[in-house]
């Protein structure tokens, strides 16, 4: 149910509840050609088996908007078990709340059961909710009725539900107008809904940047007080969302809007703190390169690494902890390793990123400092090292930033561009002079033995 400060009059730009908006088929766009035939196959074998079952949120809002669907969700008054009873191709996974997923091939269709309100009174263990003291829901296995499901739903424009009966869309919370106002509006209380789940500031956020709408102003206020209960968040969660952000295509505008609401922060802690000590700084100059690079690959259908980012991200910080930790007194070797092992370490806390990108992260680290030593076989040698492309892309971008970079870019550049009679030709000249800033040192020939020289055991 809706909380005790929206009853009455609504805080503007807050979607409230009435009787649902029925669009029949023949006053919206979406057609049946545009979902996925495996969406349609569980839709219709729901409905056969005698229960109510409906598209919702994303694919449906997408279409709206005139964009292609990518996830199909479905929402059914099936209970898990019973949609499982249904599919021989299905798997129930969660604890926060149960979903099934129905397997086809490649091609995931998640179907949930709608959910209820939560209440204080005995349910037994399969149907009841827990919050945090915080707010935050821990478990949500209630379930309800479609007008109560809707009424949980996070954001209006994902309180869509498209009927495979009539193929009409039923609208519970203005969806339809959010659409057509293009406005990013929480359904409910928006301090309820985030102390619920502070992840729907990450979502809001990243609505708004994907569909090219703006945040209405009551869904917008709260964040900047309640930022900080992103830190309740799992770390592995965390991780997810971050993915979602950064590799959308539009990493650069989020990146804007996290830093603008504060919640940046709860991503990338030790990076965040450098960005406010120098608002214009490399530091910044060089995030927001990485970002605008990210999505130009990801928008020509290229992809982008994790690890690339996690490197790029943590790099400064990283050089700002092995700096103290060789003033310390400590070899910049060992500094750097050291810093590698603690800031990696400090990051977790934020976001439990798998072992196989941190692995990469250190790897594209690690050979930041080998691109200096070109002499004899050394530069071949870099180039064989699995994660040389990425690194020389990180190097070069660098470059732009940090002048004193930017011959021996140049030199990897072209380098990398050459067969391999002209990179032996590169590398022999640079061993000409004795400054061809190379880095080779020619070996002294070593003295023969004296026959008569005496060994030592």
């Amino acid at each position: 149910m809706l909380s005790g400060s929206e009853q009455g009059q609504q805080p503007q730009s807050v979607a409230s509840f009435s009787k649902p908006l029925v669009v029949t088929r023949e006053n919206h766009v979406v057609s049946r050609k545009q979902l996925s035939p495996n969406a349609l196959k569980v839709l219709y074998r729901l409905k056969d088996a005698g229960y109510d079952a409906y598209l919702v949120g994303g694919c449906i809002r997408d279409i709206l908007l005139g964009l292609e669907p990518k996830d199909f969700d479905v929402v059914t008054n099936a209970t898990p078990e019973q949609i499982k009873k249904q599919f021989r191709n299905c798997r129930l996974i969660g604890r926060r709340f149960r979903l099934a997923h129905i397997m086809f091939g490649r091609e995931i269709i998640e179907v949930a059961t709608m959910r209820g309100h939560h209440s204080d009174e005995e349910q037994g263990e399969k149907n009841k909710s827990q919050a945090s003291e915080q707010g935050q829901l821990l478990r949500d296995n209630v379930y309800g009725t479609i007008d109560e499901d809707a009424e949980r739903r996070d954001f209006s424009i994902n309180a869509l539900y498209y009927s495979i009966n009539d193929f009409s869309i039923h609208d519970f919370a203005g969806g339809m107008e959010a659409i057509k106002n293009r406005r990013i509006e929480l359904i409910g209380d928006p301090e309820t809904r985030y102390r619920e789940d502070p992840v729907r500031m990450l979502r809001a956020v990243r609505f708004a940047t994907k569909l090219d709408m703006t945040i209405a102003p009551a869904t917008e206020k709260p964040m900047f007080q309640l930022a900080s209960l992103l830190g309740n968040i799992p770390a592995a969660r965390l991780f997810e969302e971050m993915l979602k952000l950064f590799l959308n295509g539009k990493a650069e505008d989020n990146f804007h809007l996290l830093r603008q609401y504060g919640l940046f922060t709860y991503l990338f802690p030790a990076l965040d703190k450098l960005l406010n000590k120098h608002p214009d700084g490399t530091e910044y100059q060089l995030v927001t390169q990485v970002l605008k690079n990210t999505d130009k690959r990801i928008n020509a259908g290229k992809k982008v690494t994790p690890a690339y980012l996690i490197a790029a991200f943590l790099w400064y910080p990283l050089q700002s902890l092995a700096n103290r930790i060789t003033a310390q007194g400590e070899t910049p070797f060992n500094a750097f390793n050291m810093a590698m092992n603690q800031i990696l370490s400090e990051s977790a806390k934020s976001l439990a990123v798998p072992k196989r990108f941190t692995i990469g992260a250190r790897e594209i680290w690690q050979l930041q400092h080998r691109f200096d030593k070109r002499g004899g076989q050394r530069a071949f040698r870099l180039t064989q090292q699995p994660r040389f492309r990425a690194a020389k892309d990180f190097f070069c971008l660098r470059a732009q930033f940090e002048p004193e970079l930017a011959e021996l870019a140049k030199w990897w550049d072209n380098y990398t561009e050459q067969d391999a009679g002209s990179q032996k030709r590169m590398v022999s000249d640079l061993n000409k002079g004795a400054k061809s800033g190379g880095n080779y040192r020619r070996r002294r020939p070593r003295k023969a033995k004296s026959n008569n020289a005496k060994r030592h055991d």
